[in-house]
């Protein structure tokens, strides 16, 4: 958990209490170290704001002979509604709970077009947008080969983000299917022709039925009509 200590300026400083403003300046300071120690150790690309709620101006806390400690009291990234605790652990010691905003803005894909549901993702249909990542619950895609050859779980609509449950594996080969079997060891490729007997996205395992023997075998989906198996 991360802790920093800051030293009480003047300015904050009205008939020996700690100022509201001292408060926030501590919060603030302290988010922006925070932040910038997630983004490099998570190595994430992006630009961020704070906003530090505003607290009662009323608010007068003894003045601290020490240096003020502050920590994220939640959630455990420092992204989104934060809670900082402000700490003194001088003679009379206190602790303050500030709320702030986080705000972590990234280049997500969306949707430039309004596509309906099982619809295929071709290129024209998603962009790059920047948005605040912290009012994304799912899991967000940052490139556009992410979404593209996928199949639509559920309609989306223009502008809207696209995440990992609004996706699913296009299927490439569909059931009934006539397929090209490939078997390799080494330098031998054997091909023979064979007949899908279920639905498959690429790299997806199916069952096959091979033409020339009958036999029904399990190959990997390697392209539109083509499967492999290891010799």
């Amino acid at each position: 958990m991360a802790l920093l200590a800051f030293c009480l300026g003047t300015t904050a400083r009205a008939e020996n209490v700690t100022l509201p403003d001292l408060l926030i300046g501590v919060t603030q300071g302290f988010l922006e170290f925070t932040v910038e120690d997630y983004l490099a150790t998570t190595q994430t690309l992006g630009r961020y704001e704070i906003q530090v709620n505003q607290l009662d101006p009323r608010l007068r806390m003894p003045m601290c002979d020490k240096e003020l400690t502050a920590t994220l009291e939640s959630p455990a990234q420092p992204i989104g509604r934060v809670t900082v605790r402000v700490r003194c652990d001088g003679a009379s010691p206190w602790t303050v709970f500030v709320p702030a905003q986080v705000k972590l803005f990234r280049d997500v894909v969306v949707v430039a077009r309004p596509l309906k549901r099982t619809a295929i993702i071709a290129f024209e249909d998603v962009a790059l947008r920047e948005r605040d990542i912290s009012q994304i619950n799912q899991g967000y895609l940052t490139s556009l080969d992410q979404a593209i050859g996928q199949k639509l779980t559920r309609p989306v609509v223009t502008d809207q983000v696209l995440t990992l449950v609004h996706l699913e594996q296009a299927e490439v080969i569909r059931k009934g299917d006539q397929v090209v079997i490939s078997a390799s060891s080494g330098a031998l490729n054997v091909k023979m022709p064979g007949e899908a007997l279920s639905n498959g996205g690429m790299s997806e395992q199916i069952r096959v039925k091979n033409l020339n023997s009958n036999r029904v075998i399990k190959a990997r989906v390697t392209a539109p009509g083509q499967v492999e198996v290891a010799l």
